[in-house]
Formats: structure tokens, C-alpha cells, sequence
């Protein structure tokens, strides 16, 4: 399967792409492609900048996802919510099309430097994804990242084994598919 990943995050040091890193990790089976929304930067999304015409950054972005089996989003947290890079991708995207997630399996991670670990976007996106052909597979927060995560790995044995069994749903999820 074709599996696509990335931070929501234009952080050149974002801490959710360790975490996306950690996760595709195990999934050596499947063919694996980390997005960068740094090569998807354009102009922010207005309705009338939409009366112009969607970005061909935003067209590209949504045909990868197209051409996807299944998707891995770390979700970075900006003020409780999505960071603006991503929410500008996703605001073109889905004028696009709306189904942009494309009811293909997902695994959202979040993680921040404090305790709660980015489960506000996490909220967030449970909530408004599946409006938007989001299929959430399964789905985890690592709080306070630089306490739980070291060496590209979670090192707190409990966190470790709640992240485990939440990729292993989404492992079964890509099987039945």
C-alpha cells in the first residue's frame, strides 16, 4: 500500500515529524512517502483569491492524497488549534474538493511540548476530518515530548504500549482494505 506522511507543520524541527517518523517506523512493508508542507506553501486562502483559481501547490497536494491508500497526519498544535500552514493547505484542498481526505484509512498522532500533548487539534481534527472524507483509523497524543521521546523513540513504557496497540488498529485497518 501507499501510505503518505506528514507534520502539519511548516517547522523545520517540527516535533510532530519525529513522531510521524516513529510511526511509518514499522510499516516497512508498504511504500511510504513523507510530505514536506514546505514544497505546498501559497498564497492564504480567501474567497476571493478562490474566484481566481485553486493553487496548483494546493491541486498537487490533493492529487497525492488522491493517489494514496492511506494516510498518517501529525498533527502540530498553534494556539490550540491547527498551525496555519496546514490550515491553508487544507482550506485550498477542500474548495478543491471537498472530500479531500478521500475516505482513505488515517492515524493521526499529536504531540507538544506539554502535558496534554496537542489534544486540542486533536479534538479538532476528530471532529471536522470525517466532514471532509476523513476516515480515522485510530489515533494518539504523546504529552510533553521532550520528556516521553528521545533517540527517534517514545521512551515512557506506558505511552509506548498505548502507541503500539494504536498503530496496530490502524495496521489491522490497512488489511482489511
Amino acid at each position: 500500500m501507499k501510505i503518505t506522511a506528514f507534520a502539519a507543520s511548516n517547522s523545520t524541527q517540527s516535533i510532530n515529524l519525529e513522531l510521524v517518523k516513529h510511526a511509518v517506523r514499522d510499516l516497512t512493508e508498504h511504500d511510504i512517502q513523507i510530505l514536506d508542507l514546505n514544497d505546498y506553501e501559497m498564497p492564504i486562502y480567501s474567497p476571493e483569491r478562490n474566484q481566481e483559481g485553486v493553487p496548483a501547490r494546493a491541486l498537487a497536494f490533493n492529487q497525492i492524497l488522491k493517489e494514496s491508500d492511506a494516510l498518517i497526519i501529525g498533527l502540530a498544535e498553534h494556539n490550540g488549534t491547527f498551525s496555519t500552514a496546514f490550515k491553508n493547505i487544507f482550506d485550498w484542498g477542500s474548495r478543491a474538493d471537498k472530500g479531500l481526505f478521500q475516505q482513505k484509512p488515517m492515524f493521526l498522532l499529536s504531540t507538544s511540548p506539554g502535558p496534554r500533548g496537542g489534544q486540542f487539534v486533536m479534538e479538532s481534527a476528530k471532529n471536522i476530518f470525517p466532514f471532509f472524507g476523513g476516515n480515522i483509523a485510530s489515533h494518539f497524543s504523546l504529552p510533553s515530548f521532550q520528556d516521553n521521546f528521545r533517540a527517534g523513540h517514545i521512551v515512557n513504557d506506558h505511552l509506548k504500549i498505548e502507541f503500539e496497540a494504536r498503530l496496530n488498529d490502524f495496521k489491522s485497518t490497512l488489511h482489511q482494505n
